[in-house]
This record gives C-alpha cells, structure tokens and sequence, in this order.
C-alpha cells in the first residue's frame, strides 16, 4: 500500500486531498494545529502538532512517504492578509514551517515534495488593470507581491526549488488561485470572498443589502475544490515539470458578479452596500497556457456549478449555526 502525508490535513484543501488519496487506496497520515472544523478526518492516522516546532515534524516525517504535500500554513481572506495586522505572524509561522520541512523531509531521503504556492506571489504591478491582470508564470519576477503573505509564498516557492538544484530532489510548486468549495471557513474573519458572499446572503432576506468591501469591480477567478486536488495530484505526480505553476480557473468575474451568481443561485434579490475594505489587486485571473501545455489539463468546470454546491453547503451551515 502506497503512503502519503498531508501537512495542513485540518484545513480546507487539505481535507479534500486527504479524502481523494483514501479513494485512490492510499494510507494517509494527516497533520495539523487542529481537527478538520467541519467534516470528520479520513485520515489513517491523524497527528495533532505545531509544524514550526522542529521535532514535532521529526515525530511526523518518521519514514519515507510516497507522496508528500505540503499545504499547512497561516493564511486566510482579504480580511486577514490585507490588513498588515497579522504580517509577522504570517511570515514567521508559514517560513518556519516549509524551513523545518524541506530541510527534515530531506535528511529522510524523501525526494519529493508537493508545494502549495499561492497567486498572491504575482507582482501587484501587473495587477492593476481588472480587465487585463498579467499572472502568467513568468511574470512573477521583478517581484513585488500584493502581501507579506505573498512574499513568504515567493521566498518559499524559492526555498524547495533550491533543494531540487542543490540536492537533487523532485519537489513541485504550485500556485493556487482563490480555491473555493464545501467544508471550508464560512465564518469568523478568515473566510474568502465567495464564501463570505455566500453566508452574507444565506442570511440575508430577498431585497435586503449586503456590505461589500471596495466598489465590487476588482475582478478574481475562483476554483472549486475538486478542481485544485486534480491539479495538485497531476503536478505532484508529473516526472518531467517542477513548476512553478497556476492551479486555478480562468473564467474572470467581478465581486460584484459574483454577488449577483450567488443570488441567482439563493433566489433573492440582494442590493450590495459598498463600503471601505481591504480588496488586495484590482485583477487577478489564472493563466492557464503553460499547465495546459506541460501536464495537458486544465480546470474546466464552471464557476456557477461549483458556487451552487457551495452555496447549498453554507446555507446548511448558517441554518444550524442561527442562535
């Protein structure tokens, strides 16, 4: 039986890779600061620990997996990475563990290691036009991200690429764009956009008005979960590409349209009340031309299909969490 390690198994992505990894007859250990909040572990073996304490990950990466992905760090939504009140936190937390990783990870002779980066990497420079965002791959240098969230990705990314150059390892990057899906954080300030829009009108009465931060032109694209772990597999897996590359969708929308889908879907008329806010880059969109040419796939599902699942999930939520 094939094994593999999932570092950030109680987060989000992470839970739906480790369930996908069971469907595929994997053993699968999981790790992280916590238990998953909303869905129980599929996990073989769940560990409880603090990846920026060198021998918890020594405890962790006791033998050689098959597959590794690492995908534990502190991040969250516009609300907590834009604000500058949690850089250091951000930076020290996230570095420390890919540095206790990749460095232990090797001394196991573990050659490979899957990386999730993030599209918050790319230069902000290249991101003022909502209408024509620049995030091919190679864009990303000179390097100026929208975040210190977004300079800890780009450090990191840089970090296991060296390792391949210098030790010979296989390691895989990935850069992720806005994942979104069922089983995710909805509530409490590190929720992303198409969540927060999601319980905002959960909760809402048709003809009400909800806050949206900024004019609701800044445009995103957003990919459903299922999507990412195909992507993130593929990569992982890939004998000749490394990366970096964008794990995302392509179909560009406003915030502003992306209310207007998620309304549709409830079936309520929602007015939108913009007010001050954190918004990072004016546009960001996935270019998908080098995973397309390099793993020959690209994410093709719909934003509308993936916010209807995902919507169906947050109203249950808000349903069982009215006091």
């Amino acid at each position: 039986m094939k094994t593999a390690l999932v570092l950030g198994a109680g987060g989000f992505i992470g839970g739906h890779l480790v369930k996908r990894l069971k469907r595929e007859g994997f053993w699968v250990r999981g790790v992280d600061l916590k238990f998953h909040e909303h869905a129980e572990t599929e996990a073989d073996d769940f560990v409880i620990a603090d990846l920026r304490q060198q021998d918890a990950v020594h405890r962790v990466i006791d033998r050689n997996f098959d597959e590794v992905y690492q995908l534990a760090a502190d991040m969250g939504g516009a609300g907590y990475i834009f604000t500058g009140e949690h850089d250091a936190d951000i930076m020290h937390n996230s570095a420390t563990i890919n540095l206790n990783v990749a460095d232990i990870a090797h001394k196991r002779n573990i050659k490979k290691i899957f990386y999730s980066s993030s599209a918050c990497m790319y230069p902000a420079y290249n991101q003022e036009d909502p209408d024509n965002p620049n995030c091919k791959e190679e864009s990303a240098y000179p390097a100026a991200p929208d975040s210190e969230y977004g300079w800890e990705k780009l450090f990191s990314e840089r970090l296991f690429l060296a390792y391949n150059r210098n030790y010979g390892t296989k390691n895989r990057v990935a850069r992720y764009h806005n994942i979104f899906g069922p089983e995710g954080t909805w509530d409490g300030g590190k929720e992303k956009a198409p969540a927060a829009v999601c319980r905002k009108i959960a909760r809402a009465k048709s003809g009400d008005a909800i806050d949206i931060w900024g004019d609701g032109l800044q445009t995103r694209s957003f990919l459903y979960v299922d999507e990412c772990v195909e992507g993130t597999l593929r990569l992982a897996r890939s004998t000749d590409f490394e990366g970096p590359v964008n794990i995302g969708s392509d179909e560009m929308v406003t915030i502003n349209q992306l209310v207007e889908y998620v309304a549709d879907i409830a079936g309520k008329k929602i007015e939108k009340n913009h007010i001050p806010g954190p918004t990072g880059v004016r546009g960001r969109n996935s270019d998908n031309e080098l995973i397309k040419e390099r793993l020959g796939w690209a994410p093709s599902q719909t934003l509308r299909a993936g916010l209807e699942k995902t919507y169906e999930w947050i109203e249950l939520q808000v349903r069982r969490n009215v006091r």
